[in-house]
């Protein structure tokens, strides 16, 4: 008996607290003035079924809220989002503090990096130890290990000439040599894989399901990382073996750097992100292996499907449309020889190509889930004051398809930054984000500065100059936003079946 009601009470207090916390959340939160869903205001698992249940559904459902609600609405029981462009200077601007909120960034397991740190503090000191690394000068300077995956991905693709080959696949292999080659020094070398490693391309498409599932099941993420990667390795699928196989050989040669770095000052491994993390001001507690091995992975990490997508997109229309192709041939021509291949900065020159790329950018940004940033200070949106300490975001995804911004946005037109007008308003393009947070290397639009910039210019030219394909069983849809795997999730994934049908002179 004496059982049954202590069952009884310990119901009835779980059912008090949660009325109560209902009632709080509702009625008495700091938050509890703005508009939005009373489901998203009681509990974070609103956002959670459209993340989890639905597959990354809530970025678009946002997008639905504001056109019920207002430019400004409350999103979960913490946080807020601003769809109006006029306010993203304001959220993301280059002075004062601004914190990143650990909630979402906290769910990569990589809370020591600078990418996903979420300590304003903390991410400055950094990033001032690696930017150097990233600047347009040390771009250039290996500008050849660039010029070195393109021209090995053109001798493969040559010998493709009379058949359907994943131009996708070999895109997501061109970008991850890229980054393992710049930011460690180590070769890779998928592109000399027969299916380009799409296994691993297929893994690193599906990383954002393990993102959005921590987000809201918190022991999900620890618990996937505590399994031995040899357990894992007899239940996983070829996809998954091949991303384990990837993480294990890059945190050996972390480890090699490592001890590399620490030891020597030789030109090889002043070459790599690590020898830079180990002979900065940083203090001591900074360089430790598992400090600098989140370093390079989420460095690295950022630099593989995000390039990958926004490529693939550009490619399909490019040879969806013969007309913007031919006006890529012919203004590519213009600064191309036989014998020499036109440089990066003498392709940022090309108006039409610079143009093209851009607003593959807009359609494709690097990220596809909202920035929150959180500042001590109380924000003002018009008439609303926003307590400090609030979580506040914006979609840069929204915000590149804004019709008001950019009329019939969701098609192809690299004449919108042609036009005097359109290239009039930078302070709405941000595929790589603004303010203190932005992406390494990217201090200034234009020209534009990054490797993610470089590689893009680079094999645009070389495959538009060389190759001529007709893309296959796939329409625009395809690689435009249909999920939120922070990264953008497209329906194409990594694929992008082409059919070589005429190899240029």
């Amino acid at each position: 008996m004496e059982s049954a009601i202590s069952w009884y009470m310990l119901f009835g207090a779980a059912v008090a607290y949660y009325e109560t916390l209902i009632f709080y959340r509702l009625f008495l939160h700091p938050l509890a003035r703005f508009p939005g869903p009373r489901l998203a205001a009681i509990s974070r698992w609103y956002e959670g079924y459209y993340d989890v249940v639905l597959g990354g559904q809530y970025t678009a459902k946002i997008a639905e809220l504001h056109k019920v609600y207002g430019p400004i609405i409350r999103i979960s029981p913490y946080e807020l989002h601003i769809i109006d462009p006029s306010f993203f200077g304001t959220l993301y601007r280059t002075d004062g503090r601004w914190h990143k909120y650990s909630w979402t960034y906290d769910a990569f397991g990589a809370k020591k990096s600078t990418i996903f740190g979420s300590d304003h503090d903390a991410h400055k000191a950094r990033r001032r130890a690696i930017a150097p690394f990233f600047s347009k000068p040390s771009v250039v300077a290996r500008e050849h290990l660039l010029r070195t995956n393109v021209n090995k991905l053109s001798q493969r693709i040559s010998k493709l000439r009379g058949t359907t080959f994943n131009l996708g696949a070999a895109i997501s292999a061109f970008t991850r040599d890229n980054a393992n080659e710049f930011i460690v020094g180590k070769a890779y070398n998928e592109l000399d894989l027969e299916d380009f490693g799409y296994g691993l391309s297929i893994a690193s498409q599906g990383a954002g399901v393990f993102w959005r599932t921590t987000k809201h099941i918190r022991w999900f993420g620890p618990t996937m990382r505590a399994i031995p990667i040899g357990w894992a390795m007899k239940l996983a699928d070829e996809g998954t073996k091949s991303f384990l196989r990837y993480l294990e050989q890059s945190e050996q040669d972390t480890r090699d750097t490592l001890s590399v770095a620490a030891s020597s000052r030789n030109s090889d491994s002043q070459k790599t992100i690590v020898y830079a993390i180990v002979h900065s001001d940083l203090p001591s507690t900074e360089k430790s292996f598992d400090r600098v091995f989140e370093e390079v992975a989420t460095v690295t990490g950022a630099g593989f499907e995000t390039t990958a997508n926004t490529l693939r997109l550009i490619l399909y229309h490019v040879y969806s449309n013969g007309e913007i192709l031919q006006r890529l041939r012919t203004e590519i021509a213009s600064v191309s020889s036989q014998n020499c291949p036109p440089t990066w900065m003498r392709l940022e020159q090309l108006p039409y190509l610079t143009a093209t790329l851009t607003e593959g950018m807009r359609l494709s940004p690097a990220v596809a889930s909202r920035a929150a940033r959180i500042t001590d200070k109380d924000l003002f949106y018009g008439d609303w004051r926003i307590p400090a300490g609030t979580p506040v975001g914006m979609t840069t995804l929204l915000m590149h398809t804004n019709e008001e911004l950019y009329p019939d946005p969701m098609s192809f037109k690299p004449d919108r930054w042609i036009n005097s007008t359109s290239r009039g308003a930078p302070s709405h393009f941000a595929p790589f984000s603004r303010g203190t947070r932005i992406c390494l290397g990217m201090q200034r639009l234009k020209p534009p500065h990054s490797l993610a910039w470089a590689e893009m210019y680079m094999l645009l030219a070389s495959l538009v100059q060389n190759f001529t394909f007709t893309i296959e069983d796939a329409t625009a849809s395809d690689f435009e936003f249909e999920k939120d795997n922070f990264g953008i999730g497209t329906k194409a994934g990594c694929n992008l079946m082409a059919h070589l049908t005429l190899l240029e002179a």
